[in-house]
Order: C-alpha cells, then sequence, then structure tokens
C-alpha cells in the first residue's frame, strides 16, 4: 500500500511539474514609442502568441523602443526576434543605404508580414503660418528623435529638397511622446510624425492648440513615390483631427514586420499563424487596421520573406 501511494504521488508530481518544466521561447518585438502604432500592434501580436503558449512554448514580450532605425539595428545586433519598421527603411536597411549605409547591407533581414500604411504627417502650428512642406525653412522644426523612422524620411526629404539643419531656426530631436505638449507649449512651429491614423497625439495636438496639417505632396515628393518601390501617396482624410476639415495629401509607408533570417523558420511560422488565424481579432487592436485585408499585408515587403512566413502564407492559400 505504502509503494503504491508513493507511485501515485510521484505520478502526480510528474504530471502537475510537466507545464513548469516545459522549455519556453522567448520572444520580444521592438516596436515604437506608446503614443505610435508600432505599440500597440506589437502588443496585440504577443497577446495572440501568448494565448496559445501551451501549444507552442512561445512567451512573447513587446518592448517601446525608439522606432525603425533601431529596430532593425538591434535586431542586426541579435537583441531582438521581431521588429516593425518603415518599409522603406526594410529597404535601406537591406541594401545598406540610408541611415544603413555605415553598417552595410543586412543580407539577413527577412520581411515577415505589413500590416498597415502610415503617412508622414507635418504638423504646424497655425500662427507660424506654414501652409506648404516648403515653408518648414526658417522654422522651429522637432526633426525626430534618432533611430525613429520619422527622422530617417525627414533626412530623405531634406536631402531631396538640398536642405540642411541650418535651414531651420530651430531643429529639435524629442521623442515621439513629447512632440504634442512641445508644440502646443510654443517650443517648436513643426512636429513630424511617421505614423497611421487616426493617432492619439496627432489628436492631441489638433485639440490642444491651434494647428493645421501640412500637405507633402509636391514635386520632389512625388518624384521619390516614383522613384522608389516603397513610397506611396497616402491622404489624411479631411475632418479627422479638429481643425482640418480638408483631406491632405502627403508621403505614405508601410508599417512591416521584420525578423533575422536566424530566428527559426518554426518561430516565424507560430507568430504568422497566431496573427493570421486570430485575424479578426488583430484588426479590432486599432482603428487604423479595420480596413485590412490578409492579401494586403503581404504588400510592402522590401527584403526576402522568411522562410517561417512563407511557409504559412502557402498553407493557408495567400501565397
Amino acid at each position: 500500500m505504502k509503494n503504491k501511494s508513493l507511485l501515485a504521488a510521484a505520478a502526480f508530481t510528474a504530471v502537475t511539474l510537466a507545464p513548469l518544466t516545459q522549455a519556453q521561447e522567448f520572444l520580444t518585438i521592438g516596436t515604437g514609442g506608446v503614443t505610435g502604432v508600432y505599440y500597440p500592434a506589437g502588443g496585440g501580436m504577443c497577446r495572440l502568441i501568448n494565448k496559445d503558449n501551451s501549444d507552442h512554448g512561445i512567451r512573447c514580450n513587446v518592448e517601446s523602443t525608439g522606432g525603425s532605425v533601431y529596430n532593425l539595428n538591434t535586431l542586426r545586433a541579435g537583441e531582438l526576434s521581431l521588429g516593425v519598421a518603415q518599409s522603406d527603411q526594410q529597404y535601406d536597411a537591406y541594401n545598406g543605404k540610408g541611415a544603413f549605409a555605415k553598417a552595410g547591407k543586412y543580407e539577413d533581414l527577412r520581411s515577415v508580414f505589413s500590416i498597415y500604411t502610415e503617412a508622414f504627417t507635418v504638423v504646424a502650428r497655425k500662427d507660424a503660418n506654414i501652409k506648404t512642406f516648403d515653408d518648414l525653412k526658417g522654422k522651429r522644426v522637432n526633426i525626430g528623435e534618432p533611430g525613429s523612422g520619422q527622422r530617417a524620411t525627414m533626412e530623405v526629404l531634406m536631402d531631396a529638397k538640398g536642405w540642411e539643419s541650418s535651414d531651420f531656426r530651430l531643429t529639435s530631436e524629442l521623442k515621439a511622446a513629447e512632440q504634442a505638449q512641445a508644440l502646443c507649449d510654443n517650443k517648436i512651429d513643426v512636429m513630424v510624425y511617421f505614423v497611421g491614423h487616426p493617432n492619439g497625439a496627432i489628436k492631441e495636438a489638433t485639440t490642444s492648440c491651434e494647428t493645421n496639417i501640412v500637405s507633402v505632396d509636391d514635386t520632389t515628393v512625388k518624384k521619390l513615390i516614383e522613384d522608389t518601390p516603397y513610397y506611396v501617396s497616402y491622404d489624411v482624410p479631411g475632418g479627422m483631427y479638429r481643425g482640418n476639415e480638408q483631406t491632405v495629401t502627403t508621403l505614405g509607408a508601410k508599417a512591416t514586420v521584420v525578423a533575422s533570417a536566424k530566428t527559426s523558420n518554426e518561430t516565424i511560422y507560430q507568430a504568422v499563424k497566431a496573427v493570421f488565424d486570430n485575424f479578426d481579432t488583430f484588426r479590432r487592436l486599432h482603428p487604423g487596421f479595420a480596413d485590412i485585408e490578409k492579401s494586403d499585408m503581404l504588400d510592402g515587403n522590401t527584403a526576402p520573406m522568411h522562410p517561417g512566413a512563407a511557409k504559412y502564407f502557402k498553407e493557408s492559400g495567400l501565397l
């Protein structure tokens, strides 16, 4: 009887401890500032991945970061598993251009899927009398935090225009979450944000003080769209923000999820499966996701697709 009791106890212990001793793989997604859309997108991905943790053993964690350039550099250093990045920065990282020219080509970069189209959004104080993008010259402009997508795109636009930082009265490098208050406190005339719409920080800036969203749609911008595989024209709908009743056209690009070729095929497969098998839940994470379709999420990826992602897309008939 005693031996049977010991055997039963041992069996019970083995069963109850099994989930605790199961090998866990930890996945970290680099996103952006908490006021942007990258952070809730990454957080939503993690929630969907963690929901089925008992099946695949992957535990996902979301990290707020400086944005696209930071995520790509940190992914390259092996300190992130996945990252969210603008499609233009994904292209530059893979090809060793722009902000990544010094580091050279990141040939192990792999695309996973795109999410939505985001817009280079310029918000100006009304008393600064800024009507066009060219009117930024001589003004106090927040050009974006180093490592952010808006900073990298702002530098692309400045280069295309032949501008230097000295062409502005003042340049600042505020984080995305700091811009709206600085604008309404009259510390800057202009904030720039490459972000999906609707957006909380843009709403804060347009409701807390008198502002206008500035069109970024001149001949220089049109040429960039024509000459690149990642930029598109994007309309910020009229009436979305206070004081901006007319539709404003600007520069757009896809927000994309990227990984390293060194991340296992099974890990990426399970991450993609978690999102696409729960697609309706994912679309409810943010108003900007409401109109995306699964097929749209294969567009705008400018690095080779990760084999784990390709496996899922082929199985589901998307590829």
